[in-house]
């Protein structure tokens, strides 16, 4: 084997890893908004766990990606690690895939069938069709379609690139010693633990044993004990990831390696108590890159199979191994939102809008018991307002922090949506929690000043505080299910709102012109009617910018102006039943 040899190795090496990273990375980019909803179906059930481990893996091409999403998910309170041990059984066969798609550089025939599977074949049409989509798509889906199809093309090319370079191997005699050399068990272990740890991905590192087989010098005996060290090596990734984490999600961590290591141990005690007995005929045979495929997926489905029923002694094992602090309490607070999402940006927004959901509703408690301190005031629901608002406050600071970090990031363009969205969204809820301290120091001046509304006024207040209680409810509904239906319901009654505030000021003037109420009462009630169509302001701007955003469009002034100054018979028909049903009564004039 000679230095360009050697170089020609390295060369189709760097091409396989990034061909295998940026397949993998595009494929995480555009499952990623699903990958979220794919694990809220988790249930406790372990063949469930296990099925889903397998689609999220076999999604993302990569077992290491999906540990590291569960040490995230655990680390943040969505998932127990009980849930999680099957779905890392599961993320083990996923990962088969991959090997058995490599191993379609050994196809050997000369049927049509056969040349057209064969990746020198493919291989160049997927690279001619990936870099046309990423030109004419500077970002979007096909941009990553074509990121993917560049991807598996760029792995397989390289992959042919590093079988072609070990050629010559077949001739090298140190070669086929040092590959006896492997034939000791643990070295095998060793070496595939090792070599996979380095490159942290179990699939690249088997696909490169896959490459070395075609010298036709590794031997079954050889491959066999590298196989199963390939499979320890690829926990370094989630061990890394769990640095920093709470207990729990270190765990995750440790599973994962209980998991290989267990799996190595058995299958090495079946395989080497067996041939002591039994001389196995194929143990000398060369390898291919499709036995190499069978090995490796049957190692990994024979150790879930043996394993799937003592999950719950994985699970000890994991306590056993990162134990609780006697000392102090041993429960944790989840982390609201993990760096470890960071990488799939899918995944990562879904759970901004998760806690963004949690900001949304506390926001509406907020208002609700400000609300209340009008019929009776409570010193212990102000306090609980006003800790609410601080709540809300670290809920926009970490919100709106990591989605600065993931903005940038490399986002599809209904992620960055998603993001616009969101960052819109905390600012109003933020405002919102606001005027309820607002209202609630109002509501405390009422009561210390032991001031006393007219019935009218009061009976004027009871259908404003409905009017702006229903536009909460439609609001942070329609933001939770993303209904733009619902969205559209909001503006209208936003527009009543503003209506009801401005006739209710007319009636203001009119009872402090007749001397029915005094200019301390009016300016008091001047406040209340500000701040609560103020948040219908904001309830309007939520709405506004979920509808702008499915519309793909961002002039949100213009839509409000076309809207209200248009001929828009939808918005005209609700506005007509929103006034009906919000409107104020008759003005007493004994009051």
């Amino acid at each position: 084997m000679t230095i360009f040899n050697f170089i020609s190795m390295l060369g189709g090496l760097a091409l396989f890893l990034f061909g295998m990273n940026l397949m993998s990375y595009k494929l995480e980019k555009l499952a990623g908004g699903q990958l979220e909803k794919i694990f809220e179906k988790l249930t406790s059930n372990p063949i469930k766990g296990l099925l889903l481990g397998v689609l999220v893996t076999a999604v993302v091409q990569s077992s290491s990606a999906t540990t590291v999403m569960l040490v995230g998910f655990v680390n943040s309170g969505i998932m127990r690690l009980s849930q999680a041990v099957s779905i890392i059984m599961g993320a083990n066969i996923g990962t088969t895939v991959t090997t058995w798609l490599l191993s379609l550089s050994g196809l050997e025939g000369s049927s049509f069938l056969i040349q057209i599977c064969k990746p020198e074949n493919f291989a160049p049409i997927f690279a001619l069709v990936g870099v046309i989509m990423r030109m004419s798509h500077k970002s979007g889906k096909y941009n990553d379609i074509g990121g993917i199809l560049m991807g598996f093309a760029l792995l397989m090319m390289g992959m042919d690139i590093m079988g072609n370079a070990v050629e010559p191997l077949k001739e090298s005699e140190s070669f086929a010693k040092m590959m006896l050399l492997f034939s000791n068990p643990i070295l095998g272990v060793l070496v595939g633990a090792l070599l996979t740890a380095v490159i942290q991905s179990s699939a690249a590192s088997v696909g490169m044993l896959q490459s070395l087989s075609q010298s036709g010098l590794i031997t079954f005996r050889s491959a066999f004990p590298i196989i199963l060290g390939q499979n320890i090596g690829t926990c370094v990734t989630a061990i890394l990831s769990s640095a920093g984490a709470n207990k729990n999600a270190k765990r995750v961590a440790v599973v994962h390696l209980y998991f290989n290591i267990i799996g190595t141990i058995l299958a090495m005690v079946v395989y080497y108590s067996l041939s002591a007995f039994i001389e196995f005929p194929f143990a000398d045979d060369t390898v291919t890159t499709f036995s190499i495929a069978v090995v490796h997926t049957i190692f990994n489905l024979g150790t879930t199979a043996v394993l799937l029923p003592f999950t719950g002694l994985l699970e000890k094992l994991a306590y056993l191994t990162v134990r609780d602090d006697e000392k102090k309490d041993t429960t944790e607070s989840p982390v609201l939102l993990d760096d470890r999402f960071l990488s799939t940006p899918g995944v990562a927004i879904e759970q901004c809008r998760n806690v963004t959901n949690r900001m949304a509703s506390l926001a509406k408690t907020t208002i609700l018991l400000s609300l209340d301190l009008y019929n009776s005031y409570d010193d212990e629901k102000a306090q609980m307002i006003s800790l609410n608002e601080n709540v809300i406050d670290e809920y926009e600071d970490i919100i709106g922090t990591y989605l600065v970090k993931l903005s940038g990031r490399s986002l599809t363009m209904e992620d960055s949506r998603s993001v616009s969205c969101l960052l819109h969204a905390i600012g109003d809820f933020e405002r919102i929690s606001d005027h309820a301290v607002n209202i609630q120091e109002t509501a405390k001046e009422i009561n210390d000043k032991n001031i006393k509304f007219s019935d009218n006024a009061k009976r004027e207040l009871s259908v404003m505080f409905r009017a702006v209680e229903d536009i909460l409810d439609m609001t942070i509904k329609a933001f939770e299910d993303r209904d733009i239906e619902l969205a559209r319901k909001v503006e209208p009654l936003e527009e009543v709102v503003d209506t009801l505030r401005t006739e209710m000021k007319t009636r203001h003037v009119m009872r402090l012109r007749d001397k029915r109420c005094t200019i301390e009462q009016g300016f008091i009630f001047t406040d209340l009617l500000t701040d609560l169509e103020r948040v219908s302001d904001h309830c309007s701007n939520i709405a506004v910018n979920l509808i702008q955003i499915s519309d793909d469009n961002f002039e949100n002034h213009q839509y409000l102006n076309t809207l209200k100054q248009g001929n828009n018979k939808e918005f005209i028909d609700r506005y007509k039943e929103f006034s009906v049903k919000y409107l104020l009564p008759n003005e007493d004039v004994r009051h």
